[in-house]
C-alpha cells in the first residue's frame, strides 16, 4: 500500500511541474496564438537565475526574483523581435522561438559551464515532508517530518517494517502548482485585467477604442507566461537537477501535454499534466515485461518464446514513448484534445 501511496505522490508531483510549466505556455497559446518554442529554455533559465540569486539573497527571494527576471526577458523578446514577426503568421513566430531556445542553451553554457551544479533548496525544504510507515502487524501510519530511527525498526527481527519518506521538495512544488492554478484561474476569469487579455485576443479594435495599449496587453501576457516558467525552473532546479540538458527533457512532453490537454485549455493541462505524470511514474516503477507477466499467470512459454526480445521489454524501458503514444491516440480519437474547445 505505501509503495502505491508512495508512487501516486511522485507521479502528481511530477505532473504538477509539467502543469507549471504547460500553463505558461497555454497561457500565450491561449492569448496571442503563438506556439513558444523557448518556453522550456526559460524553464532553464529560471533554474540558473535562480541558483545564482539564490547564493547572494537566499533561496525564497530567488523564488520571487528569479521569475520577475525570466519574465522581464520574455516581455523584451517579445517587444523586440516576436512582434516584428507576429503579422507573418506562424512559422517565422516557431522559428524565431525555435532559435531563441538555442541562444539560450549557448548563453547558459557560457556563463554556467556545462556540468550540473548543486542548487540546494532551504534548510525547511530538505528533509521529508512525512513518513509512512508499514508495519507488518500494525498496517499504515503517518508521521510529519522524519520518523526516528526506532520507528522502521521492529522488536521482533520477523516483523517487517518499512519506512517511505516523501520529501518535502516535492510536496512544496505540489502546494505551489495548485495555487498557481487558482490564481491564474482567478485572474483571467475574476478581475477586469483578465476581460482586457482575453478580449485583446479576439475583439483587439475595440479593446484599443477604450483606452487599451493591445500591443502592452500582448507583451505583458507573453513575460507572464515566461514568468510562471521561470517559477517552475526554480522549484524544479532545486527538487531534481540544474544542468544544461533539463530545458531538453521537458521540452517536447510539455507540448504533448498542451496538445493532450486541448490547445488553449488551462483546465485540459492541469488534466493532462497529472494524467501523463501518473502514467510515467507508475510505468517506471512496475519493471514487468510481458515474459514475466506471463509467468505469474501460470502461462508456459516456448524456448524459442522465452528468448524473444520484444517478450523480454520492460514496462520501464517503454515509459519515456507513454506520453508520445497517449498523444497519437488523442489526436486519432479526440483531436481537440480532452478539455479543447478548437480543433488541432
Amino acid at each position: 500500500m505505501e509503495f502505491f501511496v508512495i508512487s501516486m505522490l511522485n507521479g502528481l508531483s511530477y505532473g504538477l511541474l509539467l502543469f507549471m510549466l504547460s500553463s505558461g505556455l497555454t497561457l500565450i497559446f491561449s492569448m496571442m496564438g503563438v506556439l513558444n518554442f523557448a518556453h522550456a529554455s526559460f524553464y532553464m533559465l529560471g533554474a540558473y537565475l535562480g541558483y545564482t540569486i539564490s547564493r547572494y539573497t537566499g533561496f525564497w527571494a530567488a523564488l520571487v526574483l528569479a521569475p520577475l527576471a525570466v519574465g522581464a526577458l520574455g516581455a523584451l523578446f517579445e517587444r523586440s523581435a516576436l512582434r516584428k514577426v507576429h503579422k507573418y503568421g506562424h512559422v517565422p513566430e516557431l522559428l524565431i522561438t525555435f532559435g531563441l531556445s538555442y541562444v539560450i542553451l549557448e548563453l547558459v553554457q557560457l556563463v554556467w559551464g556545462r556540468l550540473a551544479l548543486e542548487f540546494k533548496p532551504p534548510e525547511v525544504l530538505q528533509g521529508p515532508a512525512f513518513t509512512l510507515i508499514k508495519h507488518a502487524s500494525d498496517g499504515l501510519s503517518l508521521v510529519w517530518g522524519q520518523a526516528a530511527p526506532e520507528m522502521c525498526q521492529a522488536a521482533d527481527a520477523a516483523v517487517r517494517v518499512v519506512c517511505s519518506p516523501f520529501p518535502a521538495t516535492r510536496g512544496f512544488l505540489m502546494l505551489v502548482a495548485i495555487v498557481m492554478l487558482g490564481a491564474v484561474w482567478l485572474l483571467l476569469t475574476r478581475t477586469r485585467i483578465g476581460l482586457v487579455i482575453q478580449a485583446a485576443l479576439t475583439h483587439p479594435d475595440a479593446v484599443e477604442a477604450l483606452g487599451h495599449n493591445v500591443p502592452r496587453v500582448f507583451m505583458l501576457v507573453f513575460g507572464a507566461g515566461c514568468a510562471l516558467a521561470g517559477l517552475a525552473g526554480v522549484i524544479g532546479g532545486s527538487t531534481f537537477l540544474t544542468e544544461p540538458a533539463m530545458a531538453a527533457t521537458v521540452g517536447s512532453i510539455i507540448f504533448v501535454v498542451v496538445v493532450v490537454g486541448g490547445m488553449g485549455s488551462l483546465a485540459g493541462a492541469f488534466l493532462a499534466s497529472l494524467l501523463i505524470g501518473v502514467i510515467q511514474t507508475f510505468a517506471v516503477a512496475f519493471d514487468w515485461s510481458l515474459g514475466s507477466a506471463a509467468a505469474r499467470m501460470g502461462i508456459a512459454l516456448s524456448p524459442a518464446l522465452q528468448d524473444n526480445s520484444l517478450l523480454k521489454l520492460t514496462v520501464s524501458q517503454v515509459a519515456p514513448m507513454l506520453p508520445y503514444l497517449f498523444l497519437v491516440l488523442i489526436l486519432i480519437f479526440r483531436p481537440k484534445g480532452l478539455l479543447g474547445a478548437r480543433e488541432g
